[in-house]
């Protein structure tokens, strides 16, 4: 019941940002950053994104299949971290479904494209913070922590573990 309340949550924060930092290390051990578009979170929690089979996150996660994601909505107060384990998948079916029309600056042939490959993230653990308030509420009750010494309450903060 729990991990159903924590897949529910994660799903519903990752469609409301949609876009995230994709970490993976690279061949020295570094991280290595780049944004990506969610395509789809599915009902078991696994988090979807198209990329080349080719390019240099598939190299690395075919190295070392550790990643993190990180999303953030500063107009939205809404910020999560995952991290999980990543693998490569081509399944054509997924592909049809997952696809979106933006996908095609980098695969004008579609789902079609021989390059087009699917990452799958299996999150083992998330974190977030999220408040509902505006951002002036939320400047607000930090002045205010500041001028009373007294903590403020800007938002929920939670762990998830899958």
């Amino acid at each position: 019941m729990e991990n159903e309340k924590n897949i529910k949550e994660l799903k519903d924060k990752i469609e409301e940002v949609r876009i995230c930092m994709l970490t993976t290390l690279d061949a020295e051990g570094r991280f290595s950053s780049r944004p990506m578009g969610t395509a789809h979170v599915e009902e078991d929690g696994s988090i979807w994104f198209f990329t080349n089979e080719y390019s240099l996150k598939s190299k690395e996660i075919s190295r070392d299949n550790e990643v993190s994601l990180a999303y953030s909505s500063p107009s939205n107060n809404t910020y999560l971290y995952v991290n999980g384990k990543a693998e490569l998948v081509d399944d054509q079916e997924r592909k049809k479904a997952y696809f979106m029309p933006p996908v095609k600056v980098w695969f004008p042939d579609g789902v079609e494209d021989p390059n087009l490959i699917l990452i799958k993230v299996t999150p083992a653990f998330a974190e977030y913070w999220d408040s509902s308030s505006s951002k002036m509420v939320v400047a607000f009750n930090m002045l205010k922590a500041i001028v009373t010494g007294q903590k403020s309450d800007v938002g929920d903060h939670g762990e998830m573990k899958f």
